[in-house]
This record gives structure tokens, C-alpha cells and sequence, in this order.
């Protein structure tokens, strides 16, 4: 069968108009298929808004941060007039990377291959002997722009040219995550994760309303009130919430997850803002192929004194050994999915609305035709 026969078979083979009490999840092909995950870096993670640095990262004029979006490389620079601008992070010469280091800060862009010079504007400042070169517009050949805007204390990219803006891609997110001041947090550490399984299956895994949490976190679960645990879903991001009960089952939890409710919010495709009383962290998910994944993890605090060194190490150390019992369970989920015993599960009405609005945005992205090139 040609390929572009097979893509449209397995793609029809999910019903996202379903409602939830008789929705299904996606097929198990989705998640096992490199097609898929090729139709996911053009249609998906090639035109949506995706985090890649920190506002309190590029303060400075100079100071760069470095990443990959969808396998375009890409550099996001704070310019010398203020301004914060991004670019392929190609040399028009010979394409190689500008900018090598992951971060840092300068004043100039120089590709170590042959030495071109570009501004923090991205304009081409210098082209070593390049005399006699006949018709070349230096104007012409700056480094190739990206979209960024920045969020609360987050700043995102873009490759979609013809993308809407960032906050009306977060949608009503905006006013939810406002009351809850998390710009007014400090960032503390950074854990990542590689996780044998497909960055699907992660996501899936968090938004299933804390149906896994009485089973698989104990410490977690002995710190809220699940009977509570509510599931709100709008637009691209699903919102999780529950009571929080006081619990001397696990003290470092007790000890780390305080306040009167946490928070778990989802924004399509790949983030998660967790937040308690004084804390947050955010969960990006990277998808590497079929069936590995990296999440990273940033921790941040309302007090990152040298005196609170410890209980925040502490607290990043529950998180991770939340993350590490997530972890067993997902690559377990991803041998399953490969199994001829799989093909599709059912949702729970009450616990999984979350992963049903993922995974009907994500049909409706992976069947927009207007931008599937992948045949």
C-alpha cells in the first residue's frame, strides 16, 4: 500500500468527534510509527509555540540560549536595543551552527567554520575574504528569522510563520495561571530525564485526572485529597486540581507539598506548570523518536536563600522520585503498546477528559492536509 494510503487508513482509524463516555484513545500505532512521527514534527511541534528559555536567562544584551525545535536548529539572543529576537541558528554560507554553546553571552555571532560575523540583530557584519564576490546582497544574507513572545517568566518560540500569537494560542491559560504569581518564583535546579518511551505516552500518562496516583505515587497521593481531584478542559490546556490534606504518612512530601490545593496544568502539546504553595515546576517533553522521549524538569522557589538550600533539595528529590516512578510505568506502557494485544483502550469519564482533548487535538493537527507533506 503507498504510503500516503497507509497514513490516511491510520489516521481515519480514530473517531476524535467521539464524545468521552465513548471515546477511545488513539490507536497504538500512533505511538509506535515513525510516519506518525514525522507528520508530528511538521503538523505538531513544527507550528506550535514551544518553551526554550527563561525570561531571567536573556536579561542581559548578548546573553543566548541555544535550542532545537521540531530538528530546526535555533538561537534566541536579547539584542543591544532591548530587543528579544530569534533565528535559525544556520549560517548562510555553508549552513553550519553560529552559535555552538548552549547558552551564554556575546557580542558578535561568529560561525567557527569560515568565520562569518553577524550582529545580535541577526544582520551579516563581515565575510572573510570574500572580495570579488560578484551580486551578493550582504542585506540579504542575515541570519533567517524566528518568532519569540514571551509569558509570565517564559519565553517561547515558533517556526510557523503564519502561526496566531502566543497568547491566543494559550487561550484562557493566561487568566487561569495569572493568580497564582508564578513569575514572582525563583528557578533553583534542573533535572532531565530520557525515557524509553514515546513522548506521547508521557503526556497521556499526566493527564489521566490522578487516576494512576493512589496506585503508583504513594507519597503524592498521601498529600491529596482525591475524592476532590477536579479536571477542567479548555482549548489547548487541561487543568487538574486538587485539595491539599495535611499527612504524616511521608514526610518529605508533607514536608514539600504545602498550600490548600495543587495545581497541574497542561498546554498543548508537551508542557506541564505543577505548582503548590511557594513551588513550581514545569515538565517539557522532547520527543528523540518513536520510542524515546526527554522530559525536563525546572524547579523553581519563592525563597532561594542560601537557609532554604536544603528543604528546596529536598523537595526537587521528591519531584524526582515522583518523575522515577512515572518513568517505570511509561517505557512499561510502550512495550504494550507494541504488543498484538493492544490496539486501542477506553477513557474513564471521570478521571481522563484531559487525555481525550490531547489526543483530539492531536488528530486534528495530524489530519489538517493543508500542511501534511509527509507521503
Amino acid at each position: 500500500m503507498p504510503n500516503r494510503d497507509w497514513l490516511e487508513q491510520i489516521l481515519s482509524s480514530y473517531n476524535e468527534g467521539a464524545p468521552l463516555a465513548e471515546a477511545s484513545t488513539i490507536p497504538a500505532s500512533w505511538y509506535v510509527d515513525p510516519r506518525i512521527a514525522e507528520l508530528e514534527r511538521l503538523n505538531v511541534f513544527g507550528r506550535t509555540w514551544q518553551l526554550v528559555a527563561r525570561t531571567d536567562q536573556l536579561s542581559q544584551a548578548g546573553e543566548f540560549v541555544r535550542a532545537q525545535i521540531a530538528g530546526e536548529p535555533v538561537v534566541v539572543i536579547r539584542g543591544n536595543d532591548g530587543v528579544l529576537r530569534g533565528f535559525f541558528n544556520v549560517c548562510r554560507h555553508h549552513a553550519a551552527a553560529v552559535v555552538t554553546e548552549a547558552c551564554g553571552q556575546a557580542s558578535i555571532l561568529q560561525c567557527p567554520y569560515h568565520g562569518w560575523k553577524y550582529g545580535l540583530d541577526g544582520s551579516l557584519k563581515g565575510m572573510p575574504e570574500f572580495e570579488g564576490v560578484q551580486k551578493f546582497d550582504r542585506s540579504e544574507n542575515g541570519l533567517l528569522p524566528v518568532r519569540v513572545e514571551t509569558w509570565e517568566c517564559f519565553i517561547f518560540v515558533n517556526l510557523d510563520s503564519q502561526a496566531s500569537p502566543l497568547r491566543d494560542f494559550l487561550g484562557r491559560l493566561v487568566a487561569r495561571v495569572a493568580s497564582l504569581g508564578i513569575s514572582q518564583l525563583h528557578y533553583f535546579d534542573r533535572r532531565t530525564y530520557d525515557i524509553q518511551c514515546n513522548w506521547k505516552v508521557f503526556v497521556d500518562n499526566y493527564l489521566d485526572g490522578g487516576y494512576h496516583v493512589p496506585y503508583l505515587h504513594k507519597g503524592l497521593s498521601s498529600v491529596l485529597d482525591y475524592r476532590q481531584y477536579t479536571i477542567e478542559c479548555e482549548g489547548r490546556y487541561c487543568l487538574q486540581s486538587s485539595p491539599m490534606v495535611a499527612s504524616d504518612e511521608d514526610a518529605a512530601t508533607a514536608a514539600t507539598r504545602k498550600g490548600d490545593r495543587a495545581w497541574y496544568f497542561w498546554q498543548y502539546p508537551n508542557l506541564m506548570i505543577n505548582c503548590y504553595e511557594g513551588y513550581m515546576d514545569t515538565n517539557y517533553v522532547i520527543p528523540i523518536d518513536t520510542d524515546r522521549c526527554r522530559v525536563i524538569f525546572d524547579f523553581y522557589f519563592g525563597d532561594v536563600s542560601e537557609s532554604r538550600r536544603e528543604h528546596n533539595a529536598q523537595s526537587v528529590e521528591v519531584g524526582n522520585r515522583v518523575q522515577d516512578e512515572d518513568l517505570g510505568i511509561c517505557e512499561d506502557v510502550q512495550r504494550g503498546l507494541k504488543s498484538r494485544a493492544y490496539g486501542a483502550g477506553r477513557l474513564s469519564v471521570r478521571r481522563e477528559a484531559g487525555e481525550h482533548l490531547f489526543h483530539r487535538l492531536l488528530a486534528a493537527d495530524l489530519k489538517d492536509k493543508s500542511h501534511a507533506n509527509c507521503g
